[in-house]
């Protein structure tokens, strides 16, 4: 096989794989998830200058 062939191949494989989880996984719910500075404290980020409000 040829270099474009295998890489025609391999971003076919990632294409199958990102259409597969984009249609097997349930949507995200943007009011329920973490900020993401805090993912895995299940604490909101507090003391920067985005979070004062």
């Amino acid at each position: 096989m040829t270099r474009p062939t295998v890489g025609l191949i391999a971003l076919a494989l990632v294409a199958v794989l990102v259409g597969a989880d984009a249609l097997l996984s349930a949507p995200i719910d943007p009011w329920e998830v973490p900020p993401p500075a805090a993912l895995g404290s299940g604490q909101a980020p507090a003391g920067a200058h985005c979070s004062a409000g």
